[in-house]
């Protein structure tokens, strides 16, 4: 445990390019950021993914540091980005096993570039609008406009004349009757 005098010096070194504190730093609360991401994520990797750009926003924001708490900031910081992850997560809730976007920024670059991996993902995407093409045309509707078009549900809403509380049922009977049909088509 760290004195608050102690955490401060360090603090200061760090914002004045001292690397070596700042590895301290990570070291001394790897475990404590890694626990918060966990409990909202429940995904040892994408835990670990949070985690690090939880250290780069440490790292980037030290400077801003009113030194009132290390701990307690960087569990703020900690906690900020899982629930980000999981608001994120939950907007995007086909994406458990159903591939949506070509431009995928978690596929590797070289592989986006692959023809073999280009032409499965138009396969991919082709047998995602078939599924789609299943659903009840209200629900259809708003899925290809929240997913394929990019719309928020705010303004879905307005364009259908409803409330966002029927588009976020709407989305939700979608994922729900895509997962199974996903299943049904493999």
């Amino acid at each position: 445990m760290l004195l608050a005098d102690e955490e401060n010096q360090m603090v200061e070194r760090i914002i004045s390019g001292d690397r070596e504190s700042f590895r301290y730093l990570v070291d001394h609360y790897k475990t404590y950021v890694f626990t918060i991401i966990l409990r909202f994520v429940k995904e040892p990797g994408e835990a670990e993914n949070i985690a690090q750009e939880v250290f780069m926003q440490i790292y980037c924001s030290l400077p801003q540091y009113r030194f009132e708490g290390l701990k307690t900031w960087i569990g703020k910081i900690a906690m900020t980005k899982a629930i980000d992850w999981h608001r994120a997560r939950k907007r995007r809730p086909l994406e458990s096993g159903i591939p949506f976007d070509q431009e995928d920024p978690r596929i590797p670059q070289s592989t986006r570039d692959d023809p073999a991996e280009i032409y499965l993902r138009k396969e991919e995407r082709e047998r995602v609008l078939a599924v789609c093409q299943g659903l009840p045309e209200a629900y259809r509707n708003t899925v290809h406009k929240f997913y394929f078009e990019g719309k928020s549900q705010r303004q879905i809403a307005q364009e259908e004349g409803t409330t966002v509380k029927t588009i976020e049922s709407r989305l939700y009977r979608a994922k729900h009757l895509l997962r199974e049909r996903w299943g049904e088509s493999r």
